[in-house]
């Protein structure tokens, strides 16, 4: 399991690299030399350098916008870290940081804010005071509850809470108007009541749960395209999953669904639908696909 975040943490890593143009902005790898650079310094990596705390000095880099921290033996944050008002991007994945300090709401510009693998079992509420905040993962920790602090940023548009041992989110998730991508998956999430989801969702990942009924205003997310449940206790599917007009992949796979509802054929979107390792008799299966003849379906 550790190998699979890991490779998430690489890839997200990439994703992040990719936001900045390697020529105008160069990354530094030691603070010596970013700190006898002519040139502003913008973006430094710490990656595998076996830190377990941040070079003091780097307070001198005033326009530092990205900061990788990744893989080191940190246990904590460093005060220095929440001197550099004009980071944007922070990856503090791979560490052994048990908590967030109350400095962190000094970052007011963090827009991609990375801590997976680490040993976080709550975040901090003064989180909630990055409003610019677009992106979150925190995958691989000790959460218990989705994180409040997150439900006050109506800016986030992704956010990563994949592997932790949540259980509960409360219903004000709908608050966050901007959010197109939620990550749950491998949790511990048995009830989602009748929760409410944010009206721009368009990649919902609740995979690996323990999840029985899927709530009925799930099926409201006009906009959702990509929804992933397998590997949960799921025993029916509502007629009201006609209302996902715009899905266009649904993996049910490994549930205890013996059938789907006939009012599956208005999705004229869909083009992939998982149901294997659920008990349904083939005939059921060949009816399905008459319903949807365009569609791809593995069982």
């Amino acid at each position: 399991m550790k190998k699979l975040f890991l490779l998430i943490s690489i890839l997200t890593l990439s994703q992040i690299k990719a936001q900045i143009d390697p020529v105008k902005y160069p990354t530094f790898t030691n603070i010596e030399d970013a700190l006898k650079s002519e040139k502003t310094v913008y973006s430094i990596s710490f990656r595998e350098k076996g830190l377990f705390n941040l070079p003091p000095q780097i307070v001198k880099l005033h326009s530092l916008f990205f900061l990788n921290i990744m893989a080191n033996k940190l246990e904590k944050m460093d005060p220095e870290l929440f001197a550099l008002k004009e980071l944007e991007i922070l990856n503090v994945n791979e560490n052994s940081i048990k908590y967030i300090p109350d400095e962190v709401g000094n970052l007011k510009k963090l827009t991609t804010f990375s801590m997976n693998l680490n040993s976080l079992t709550n975040i901090n509420p003064n989180v909630a005071k990055l409003q610019n905040l677009k992106v979150v993962h925190f995958d691989a920790n000790n959460l218990n509850t989705f994180p409040e602090a997150l439900m006050e940023i109506p800016a986030l548009e992704e956010i990563n809470l994949q592997g932790n041992q949540i259980s509960f989110i409360a219903d004000r998730l709908d608050q966050l108007k901007n959010l197109k991508f939620l990550n749950l998956s491998d949790n511990q999430i048995n009830d989602l009541g009748n929760l409410s989801f944010p009206e721009n969702i368009k990649y919902l990942e609740l995979q690996q749960n323990a999840i029985i009924r899927l709530p009925d205003n799930l099926f409201k997310s006009k906009k959702l395209e990509f929804l992933n449940v397998s590997g949960n206790h799921i025993t029916a599917v509502s007629p009201k999953i006609k209302g996902l007009k715009n899905i266009v992949s649904m993996n049910l796979a490994h549930n205890n669904i013996k059938d789907i509802p006939v009012e599956i054929k208005q999705l004229k979107n869909l083009k992939t639908l998982i149901l294997t390792g659920n008990p349904i008799e083939k005939s059921t299966i060949e009816y399905i696909k008459t319903l949807l003849p365009e569609t791809q379906i593995y069982f």
